[in-house]
């Protein structure tokens, strides 16, 4: 029987591809490959009775092709002040052992789990100005910064609405566009990355919240 779990916060994915990720079309990278790292804070959250509140969680992953071709990498990574039975929960649930769509399809196109790494996690995001600066320990940073005009470059929103979605999981299911000014990982996935696509959305999953009922065909692996 899984075990019911809830989580809800700010997210934030930034990958290689320029603003607009053509993943989000389910199409294919812009450079080929898809590369960058994904993360969440909770604001709110429980698996079982273990209280997820509080604690922040992450994850770098790479694939060779498209992501509906599966055979991804990914390497967890966990808030070091997460007790032990708390980092067992976000294990799970970044596994996709207990429901939730959006991460029992991550585990199905991501099945090349890297050593999770427990560490200090700096979780700062704005998403009225879709901002964020995010570290991961000495592992993984990032830094997120609006879009802007041309001439002259004020701040740019471009929206992404994506209904029944099982990623941005919220009412309108959308999520801000950005630009990611630098990704950065020295861990079991190494990139650097500049000026690549950044989304933001205040998400709510869990193994009963609505969410289309969606799953990608893999071509490849």
């Amino acid at each position: 029987m899984p075990t019911d779990w809830y989580m809800e916060g700010p997210y934030v994915k930034n990958c290689n591809c320029d603003p607009g990720c053509p993943c989000d079309f389910n199409q294919h990278p812009t450079h080929g490959q898809c590369e960058g790292m994904a993360g969440m804070r909770i604001d709110k959250g429980n698996f079982g009775d273990v209280d997820l509140t509080g604690l922040a969680w992450g994850a770098a992953y790479h694939w060779p092709g498209a992501l509906h071709e599966g055979n991804g990498d990914i390497q967890p990574l966990i808030d070091e002040q997460a007790s032990e039975e708390q980092r067992n929960a976000l294990l799970q649930i970044l596994g996709g052992q207990n429901g939730g769509t959006f991460f029992e399809v991550l585990a199905f196109v991501a099945p090349n789990v890297k050593e999770p790494l427990f560490l200090p996690i700096e979780f700062e995001v704005d998403l009225d100005e879709r901002s964020a600066n995010i570290r991961y320990g000495d592992i993984v940073e990032t830094e997120t910064e609006t879009l802007r005009g041309i001439d002259p470059p004020d701040p740019y929103r471009i929206l992404i609405k994506i209904p029944g979605g099982m990623e941005y999981t919220n009412e309108p299911g959308e999520a801000d566009v950005a630009s990611a000014k630098r990704i950065k990982s020295t861990g079991a996935i190494p990139f650097d990355i500049e000026n690549g696509h950044s989304s933001l959305a205040y998400v709510r999953h869990g193994n009963k919240v609505e969410t289309a009922e969606y799953r990608p065909t893999v071509v490849g692996g």
